[in-house]
């Protein structure tokens, strides 16, 4: 039986690198530090700290990428570029929205 689309979108995301031996313990940390991430990223963009949620935003779009979740990265990307080019805030919260729900479903 399928889920539906909303279901489907909330499944675990596991790293590409799932199951490599060699990186299995950083990759767990860092979907431990997730929460942490995500409160910083969280915090800034309350506090209209546009500098600091891009650098935040930055970072998790190298980190995520280089753990094996792309997805997370591409959407970092894109809150960092909303910021960096002066978006609106309702586009910047919208993509900090999707960025949140996706790190939440990281997993190991």
């Amino acid at each position: 039986m399928q889920g539906t689309l909303a279901e489907l979108d909330r499944k675990p995301l596991y790293s590409t690198l799932a199951g490599d031996p060699d990186l299995d313990e950083i990759v767990t940390l860092f979907v431990e530090e997730m929460p942490a991430r995500v409160e910083g990223i969280l915090q800034n963009l309350d506090r209209r700290n546009w500098e600091m949620l891009r650098r935040l935003a930055h970072q998790l779009k190298g980190s995520a990428g280089g753990y094996g979740f792309e997805s997370i990265s591409k959407v970092a990307a894109r809150v960092e570029t909303a910021v960096y080019q002066s978006l609106p805030e309702e586009v910047i919260q919208n993509t900090v929205e999707e960025l949140v729900e996706l790190c939440g479903r990281a997993t190991v």
